[in-house]
């Protein structure tokens, strides 16, 4: 398991955010401050500093997920994420229940094109 990194977002949904992470051990939780995932360059999921998390989903999971849970697409900045559900803080706590979708995230992620890695400067 990866070791703790000090998040922007509130303790308490970090270590949320964490566990959730750490239900794939494939997935690795990358961003010293802003926690996310992602998998060939194309992230799937992140943690704002506000504490709500972001989950790309598949359009057909994804308005199921916003009905069931009746939700919104993400906004960050002003800007609404057109493939990204913002995940209620009731569901981030229940783990279990979150996994499913994780799940979904990461396997659509399997399916985008890999983008090329941007040289560090």
């Amino acid at each position: 398991m990866a070791t703790a990194k000090k998040s922007s977002a509130p303790a308490e949904k970090a270590a949320l955010y964490e566990k959730l992470v750490a239900t794939n051990p494939k997935i690795e939780r990358k961003g010293a401050t802003h926690p996310y995932t992602s998998l060939n360059g194309n992230m799937f999921s992140y943690l704002h500093p506000s504490g709500l998390m972001a989950l790309r989903l598949p359009e057909d999971q994804r308005e199921k997920f916003l009905k069931k849970y009746k939700t919104k697409l993400f906004e960050a900045y002003g800007v609404v994420q057109k493939e990204y559900v913002t995940v209620p803080d009731a569901l981030l706590a229940k783990t279990e229940e979150l996994k499913k979708y994780f799940e979904i995230s990461y396997r659509y992620a399997e399916t985008l094109k890999a983008k090329p890695a941007r040289k560090k400067s």
